[in-house]
């Protein structure tokens, strides 16, 4: 389910919690929802046309440089959880993206943020936002062409 303001774009997406997620409690493990952040960001990404492949295919990688995740309630096994992925934009050459994971019930069970940032795939850091990521900027609506 994508949605849009003036500077972030969202997906929707869901993820069924897999017995090998939890603990012998049948509770999902913390370091499991950083799994799932990325769930989220490859659903995104697929969604809007700005997958990991996507970017590979520009000679980039977008590797994680930041990483937060508040934990308020647990998941459990078989639980389907819904996790809203946001971009947010930056002037920067850089990708935010923020997280809310919700349970079945809808309450709010993790929040999260990741930052990553633009490496050419030779290992090279971009210090100015990669011409391909301008141009899917401007096709979202992000920008003005």
């Amino acid at each position: 389910m994508p949605s849009k303001t003036k500077n972030q774009i969202s997906f929707t997406s869901e993820v069924r919690v897999r017995f090998a997620e939890t603990d012998p409690l049948g509770i999902v493990w913390h370091g499991n929802y950083i799994q799932y952040f990325e769930d989220g960001r490859e659903a995104f990404g697929r969604h809007h046309g700005i997958s990991y492949l996507d970017q590979k295919d520009h000679n980039f990688s977008t590797p994680i440089v930041e990483s937060k995740c508040e934990h308020k309630l647990p998941l459990t096994y078989g639980d389907v959880a819904t996790i809203r992925t946001t971009y947010v934009d930056s002037e920067a050459a850089k990708m935010v993206f923020t997280y809310e994971i919700r349970n079945p019930k809808g309450e709010v069970v993790c929040k999260g943020k990741t930052v990553q940032v633009f490496v050419e795939l030779g290992g090279e850091l971009s210090l100015v936002i990669p011409q391909f990521f301008m141009d899917w900027k401007k096709k979202v609506g992000l920008i003005n062409g």
